[in-house]
């Protein structure tokens, strides 16, 4: 019987489909095999002196730390459509996957590499599939959302935090693996930093705009900035990476800003509104139903990402503005839940009233990121214990947790 009379039958047909793409992921894995030059727990990433580390050492952390790796990795990584290719299953309301959570996965496994030997294999597979949906406002920027069967939906435009993740991870990729294999990692991040300065960069205060959708003819959504997507080390890396001081003009901008939001609308907290307008005139808290809903002027579950952003980029650069930042709401939070991170809760006004009722591991895993460039060991030991031993949730809250975890336990790097 031939080929052809084969593939003429839909059940036989299909086993032939699922054995080639088979074939192609097990050639894939088998291809990708640089060594690591930061391998997962050889902590070669100096943080600032001072900075603190869980009671339990760094053996046990590491441990904790790859052992919810791979229950992450279970749960949300998947193969996606085609064969090489892999997604991070958000199974939002909206959408299976979104670029938010293809750039934690690339955070992820390239931090990865060393202790998981497919790291780069699925790494790879993570940066074909942004390749393979481009934002129609930027070819080099992603999509930001797609189907289980990996169409684009709700528009074909980005969201600025997953390319900003994504670019940072590349850059890790060309520093963990080197760019001369089958992908130019350095290369490939030039593009998609070139394309964030160019579509989501605003082009007079330097602050970043919410995705390559946003244009001049909407005042409203293009004098604004959501605070979550404020990585200052990313713009670090990006400047001294590519030797371009635009980036330095960045880093400033979003520290100005931080400084000012933190004093004038939050100063007994240090809390940020997830979404700030006015950045033109005088920034100001969103109103409600800015773009997501009634908290987008509160601390909610875009701002719960701040303490652990500004946590690594204190703990690694040693940046005096980005520390005091993050000790301000270490600090809150501590007294807010009196040393106990349970009692912390999930959407917060800015002047510290709950809002949320519940506990959730997304708003409090993040503080022992601030937590570590504080002076209060005790109170971060509870926090890593809270991570340690929590069980696993969601893709969002798992997915900041683990990263939090890779920042505390000493092994983040920086390109």
């Amino acid at each position: 019987m031939n080929f052809q009379t084969i593939a003429s039958r839909p059940t036989l047909r299909r086993c032939l489909q699922t054995l080639a793409l088979v074939a192609a992921t097990s050639a894939a894995i088998g291809s990708a095999s640089a060594a690591p030059n930061y391998p997962f727990g050889s902590h070669r990433q100096a943080y600032v002196s001072g900075t603190l580390s869980p009671s339990v050492g760094r053996a046990a952390a590491d441990q904790s730390t790859a052992s919810f790796y791979r229950s992450w990795k279970q749960r949300y990584l998947k193969p996606a459509c085609k064969a090489g290719e892999y997604r991070v299953a958000a199974q939002t309301d909206t959408a299976y996957v979104v670029s938010e959570g293809q750039g934690y996965g690339m955070l992820v496994t390239v931090m990865m590499a060393g202790n998981d030997p497919e790291a780069q294999t699925l790494f790879d597979g993570l940066h074909r599939y942004n390749r393979g949906h481009p934002s129609g406002g930027n070819r080099d920027l992603l999509s930001w959302a797609q189907d289980i069967n990996c169409n684009n939906v709700a528009g074909n435009s980005s969201a600025s935090d997953g390319d900003l993740d994504i670019a940072y991870a590349l850059l890790l990729a060309d520093a963990q693996w080197g760019s001369g294999g089958s992908i130019n990692y350095l290369s490939e991040a030039r593009k998609v930093i070139a394309a964030i300065r160019a579509s989501t960069i605003h082009p007079n205060n330097k602050l970043v705009h919410l995705g390559d959708w946003v244009s001049p003819g909407s005042a409203t959504h293009y004098n604004s900035t959501r605070s979550s997507d404020w990585m200052l080390g990313h713009f670090r890396a990006f400047g001294a990476k590519l030797g371009d001081s635009y980036w330095t003009g960045v880093l400033d901008a979003h520290q100005n800003l931080l400084s000012r939001m933190q004093s004038t609308y939050a100063p007994n907290t240090g809390l940020l509104p997830d979404f700030i307008v006015n950045t033109n005139t005088t920034a100001r808290p969103a109103n409600p139903d800015f773009l997501e809903g009634e908290n987008d002027g509160w601390y909610g579950w875009n701002a719960g990402r701040v303490p652990w952003r500004l946590g690594i980029d204190a703990a690694v650069s040693g940046d005096s503005r980005s520390r005091t930042a993050a000790r301000k709401l270490n600090q809150w939070a501590k007294s807010k839940s009196g040393n106990n991170p349970s009692n912390l809760r999930s959407v917060y006004k800015l002047d510290g009233t709950a809002m949320g009722n519940y506990n959730s591991v997304f708003f409090t895993a993040p503080f022992a990121a601030a937590a570590a460039v504080d002076t209060d060991q005790a109170w971060l030991d509870k926090l890593w214990s809270y991570m340690a031993n929590g069980s696993p949730g969601d893709y969002y809250g798992d997915s900041v947790k683990l990263l939090t975890m890779l920042a505390v336990s000493n092994n983040w790097i920086k390109p």
